[in-house]
């Protein structure tokens, strides 16, 4: 009788504990600070370096913009850029059902700058919400501060479109634990060219290549696999597509790559519209927007990539 008392307040220690942490996570987190009182200046320089970065660099748009995936590589629709209504699910190995938000004029009227820029750099939304780090924001908070703008500037002048995207869908206890997620934005400052180094990492963080380039575990990628590849994303059209290894590995990666070849691989793909039947070989990788990067930023995160481990990892590029 003494053992099955003590085990009854045992549980129900137990589950004040959980209903406790339960609670603390609930009006804790996310922990970032509030939203900065900002006010972008919108100059034509500063909205062209955004629309750079968030059509070519970032490439927001590549998810807040519905792709043709009857094209190769998925163009982005123009006439719907920024729209969202992109959906990721379970297939993807993410932990629900996730849509890409309308970025556009029309959806972020009543958003303030420095709500904007928080909720790309540090996970946020305007209302508090925690954002899953599908969007990755915790490459986005090392941008500069300067970029960070810009990308605001930009966002503020595309075309308003008005479009309603379903809200996500998360499973437990993802749901509660995507509060713990977002991070306070720690801005960097953009290197010299002349360190094409420093200047090629701080490039591919912000063009967030990781992401992608990893597998993942529990919708997170695997940090001592970053840029390995072997992550596998299913196409509309039927079958899987996996990240390649872009680590200097001669034999998986690319440590056999010159840096022209790096280059013109991006380049080749500017302008490129070749149908692609059901079923056959596509991918999810942006080549058209990327490839309207500078040579100089190409070049410097083929400088970089170069400098990173040679990790071993055969990749399987499509699965019918």
């Amino acid at each position: 009788m003494r053992i099955a008392k003590i085990l009854g307040l045992l549980v129900a220690l137990v589950g004040l504990l959980a209903v406790g942490g339960f609670v603390f996570i609930l009006t804790s987190f996310p922990d970032v600070a509030p939203a900065p009182d900002l006010a972008v200046a919108g100059t034509p320089e500063q909205i062209e370096r955004g629309r750079y970065l968030a059509e070519n660099v970032t490439v927001c748009q590549a998810c807040h913009t519905p792709r043709d995936y009857t094209l190769f590589a998925g163009p982005i629709r123009r006439d719907l850029l920024g729209a969202g209504g992109e959906r990721w699910d379970q297939t993807m190995g993410l932990p629900g059902v996730l849509y890409a938000d309308n970025i556009t004029p029309a959806a972020l009227s009543e958003w303030t700058d420095g709500e904007i820029l928080r909720a790309f750099t540090s996970g946020v939304s305007r209302d508090g919400t925690a954002i899953f780090p599908l969007m990755p924001y915790h490459a986005y908070g090392r941008m500069s501060q300067e970029d960070a703008e810009a990308i605001v500037a930009y966002l503020r002048q595309i075309a308003p479109i008005d479009h309603e995207v379903p809200e996500r869908s998360m499973d437990p206890p993802l749901n509660i634990v995507v509060r713990l997620m977002p991070q306070q934005a720690e801005p960097q400052a953009i290197p010299s060219t002349s360190d094409e180094l420093a200047y090629g990492e701080y490039m591919t963080t912000i063009a967030a290549c990781s992401a992608c380039h990893a597998p993942l575990a529990d919708g997170q990628p695997i940090l001592d696999m970053a840029y390995a590849g072997g992550h596998g994303y299913p196409l509309p059209g039927g079958g899987e597509v996996r990240a390649a290894n872009i680590t200097p590995h001669e034999g998986t990666g690319i440590g056999s790559w010159t840096r022209d070849q790096f280059i013109a691989r991006f380049k080749v793909m500017v302008g490129a519209r070749d149908q692609v039947p059901p079923g056959a070989y596509n991918t999810v990788m942006p080549w058209a927007s990327y490839g309207e990067m500078t040579e100089q930023d190409l070049g410097a995160i083929f400088t970089y990539l170069q400098s990173l481990p040679a990790i071993e990892n055969k990749v399987i590029r499509f699965t019918p």
